[in-house]
């Protein structure tokens, strides 16, 4: 009997252990709690802006043309191709103008042989030469003014010479004294080396035709047209063998790193902006986003029809997949302040959540209802509205005593524990 009840008993235990360590193998891990920084939304007073109509234009706009006649050898571009300043958009045949400059540069290398030879003077051969050469002439010399006189002397003496033979020893002597005046002279300027005046000439000679060269390259480049700026080509005025003259369009660049956005302002309205003003810019292209410029132009003359004052607003543009964003001739909305003002919730940029192809959301800090003392999150799509500083206007269904994450948000997902570590007072919003 007793055997039996311990059996009981331990049978009785096993089961208890087994569904404890059940119950434990059961129950979820308890995830920790991310660490955040959150911010008040806060509500402020703020101007009213009225929206108006606007076009995108590009900064620039350049119809590029020809420098030169003639034949269009290539053309390397496209309508909306992307384009660097100076990247060549199309040649014009250079064929008679490559023959001139090979011809020039071989008169360049000839001048500047011609000036080294100057500039290095005589060859030691070449005095040697002329010393011989020197030698000579004075033995000649010598020797002729030997003759005329012994000549001379028997002209005297007995006349066994006569007055012909005289005179002709005298003219050979004459004609040996200039060969050998000659030779001196042609020596000291051997042995002195060029004159000063050959090498400036030889210098100048160079350098007439070494612009002559660079003239002629400078044609060879008219005959390429390159783009002014970087942009994007917008329209083709010619193509491969057709024939354009000196001024004649070739392609049509625009640059759209940044982009004016132009609309007619009411003279009351424009009475409020001041240049460099930042203005919310809406475009229906964009849903959702509201990108910021600043006031660049006020154009001081109304236009006759609507009496509205042309206002340039400037924003960056931004390249996605090789392409700009803001395109010329799009639509716009450009949210100009008024004299009124109302109420809208703000909150901290950082605080925004900004999915590809989907509107931003904020995560909004609520009460964890089944386990008192902690936090959850919840997101809430918004729309954004005027910017100021750090702060930005949000639409959605948010109200001004709730908070939203602003550090750590980009790693939540809907119902998250989180630890408040931090809170970001609304002291750099706008009053």
């Amino acid at each position: 009997m007793l055997r039996l009840t311990n059996l009981v008993l331990r049978g009785l235990i096993l089961m208890a252990l087994w569904a404890l360590c059940g119950q434990i193998s059961a129950a979820d891990p308890e995830e920790p709690a991310s660490r955040v920084t959150v911010a008040p939304v806060i509500s402020r007073e703020i101007t009213v802006r009225r929206s108006f109509v606007g076009t995108v234009e590009p900064l620039r706009t350049s119809v590029v043309g020809s420098a030169v006649d003639g034949r269009v050898l290539e053309f390397l571009v496209n309508e909306g191709d992307a384009v660097k300043a100076k990247q060549p958009l199309a040649k014009v045949r250079t064929s008679m103008l490559e023959i001139r400059l090979a011809v020039a540069q071989a008169e360049l290398q000839l001048r500047r042989e011609e000036l080294a030879e100057l500039e290095n003077g005589s060859l030691p051969e070449e005095i040697i030469q002329a010393e011989s050469r020197l030698r000579g002439t004075k033995a000649a010399f010598d020797y002729r003014v030997s003759n005329s006189e012994r000549a001379l002397s028997l002209f005297k003496q007995n006349r066994t010479v006569t007055d012909e033979q005289l005179r002709e020893a005298q003219s050979e002597t004459e004609q040996a004294e200039q060969m050998y005046l000659e030779a001196k002279a042609a020596h000291a300027l051997v042995v002195q080396g060029p004159r000063k005046e050959k090498i400036a000439q030889a210098r100048a000679q160079v350098l007439m035709q070494s612009e002559q060269v660079k003239l002629i390259e400078e044609q060879i480049l008219r005959h390429t047209v390159v783009a002014p700026f970087d942009g994007y080509i917008t329209a083709e005025h010619t193509e491969v063998g057709e024939w354009i003259g000196e001024g004649d369009p070739v392609v049509d660049v625009v640059q759209l790193n940044e982009v004016d956005v132009r609309a007619g302002v009411l003279s009351e309205q424009a009475a409020h902006l001041r240049i460099g003003a930042e203005v919310p810019v809406q475009f229906a292209a964009l849903p959702g986003q509201t990108l910021t410029g600043h006031v660049a132009l006020i154009i001081p003359s109304a236009d006759e029809l609507s009496r509205a004052i042309p206002v340039k607003v400037r924003l960056p543009n931004q390249i996605v997949n090789g392409g700009p964003i803001l395109k010329a001739g799009m639509m716009a909305h450009v949210l100009l302040p008024t004299t009124h003002t109302q109420a809208v919730l703000m909150v901290p940029k950082d605080s925004l959540v900004l999915a590809k192809d989907e509107r931003p959301v904020v995560y909004v800090l609520e009460k964890d209802t089944k386990k008192p003392g902690q936090w959850v999150v919840k997101p809430v799509t918004v729309a954004m509205g005027v910017s100021d500083g750090e702060w930005i206007e949000v639409k959605g269904l948010l109200r001004a005593d709730q908070q939203v994450v602003v550090k750590g948000n980009e790693r939540l997902s809907p119902g998250d524990h989180v630890e408040v570590i931090d809170t970001i007072k609304p002291k750099s919003a706008a009053n």
